[in-house]
């Protein structure tokens, strides 16, 4: 790991500062939460849900080690979607308690805010993996017909492809990923690996909801990825495969209190379209 500067950085009032505190006390056993709904997902399948603003969900490994794809859009605009790269640089190419995931542009604003992590210190292993990666993206139909020359239907694209039909979205909508419970990390060739998953019965991600969302994940059909997928031993891993569920919580008002949903970066939107005859040799030599 290097110790260069990042190059985003939270200042004194910056929009990525987190009130610790007060995210801190949504947490199980800190604030009164009433479960509201809890959604199965069956192995190497995929569901869509609704959380209001204000809510908490829980993505939860409910019998072994199974990693999942996470996809999440503005419930009433699916144009503002979870924004991969730019969450990546802005938060961590794997998360934890109170980073944030945030939204594509013009909307630019903090979709969820993770307040706990059931796997939080686990850190980096031996061989540098980390988990619950922004690094890597969905498994999908096309790669695999590209590196085997098979098709498969139900890599994590087509599941999230299915769970969001009925929600009006289509494949286009579908888009880079959370991968939650997943250990990756990048090796000494700067190429993306995948391990084992980590997780344990019981282990869980949990996530505050800032906006109104339509979230949906899929049971990674590769299970617990402790099987390889491509190249010479790669063999179905059926037997790795486990179901996930996500349970969703409501919090008692007096929690909340002094809490506003994000707002939008604020930028106007000119994209120097009333300027774009700037002659920056000049000011240049100016400075």
């Amino acid at each position: 790991m290097s110790n260069v500067e990042a190059a985003y950085r939270a200042g004194s009032g910056s929009k990525l500062s987190v009130d610790e505190v007060f995210y801190n006390s949504l947490k199980e056993g800190e604030a009164k939460r009433t479960l509201v709904d809890t959604i199965k997902i069956p192995m190497r399948a995929g569901k869509a849900w609704k959380v209001p603003a204000g809510h908490v969900f829980r993505i939860r490994v409910s019998e072994g080690p199974q990693v999942g794809d996470f996809n999440m859009w503005n419930k009433h605009d699916p144009r503002e979607r979870m924004w991969v790269s730019r969450s990546r640089q802005l938060q961590r190419a794997h998360v934890s308690t109170h980073d944030r995931l945030w939204s594509t542009l013009p909307f630019l604003r903090p979709m969820v805010t993770i307040i706990d992590d059931s796997l939080a210190d686990y850190g980096q292993d031996a061989e540098g993996g980390r988990v619950h990666d922004l690094l890597g993206t969905r498994c999908d139909p096309y790669v695999n017909k590209l590196l085997t020359g098979e098709d498969f239907d139900f890599h994590c694209h087509s599941n999230l492809v299915r769970a969001v039909m009925p929600f009006g979205l289509t494949e286009f909508d579908v888009h880079d990923v959370l991968n939650v419970f997943q250990c990756t990390g990048l090796n000494d060739e700067d190429k993306y690996f995948m391990k084992a998953c980590p997780a344990k019965k019981g282990d869980y991600l949990e996530f505050f909801a800032e906006i109104d969302l339509l979230c949906a994940l899929s049971c990674c059909p590769g299970g617990d990825l402790s099987v390889d997928l491509w190249g010479p031993d790669a063999k179905d891993p059926l037997s790795t495969c486990h179901p996930l569920e996500v349970e969703i919580y409501k919090l008692e008002p007096s929690s909340l209190q002094g809490w506003e949903g994000p707002k939008s970066s604020g930028y106007v939107g000119g994209h120097g379209l009333s300027s774009a005859n700037v002659d920056w040799e000049a000011i240049k030599k100016e400075l």
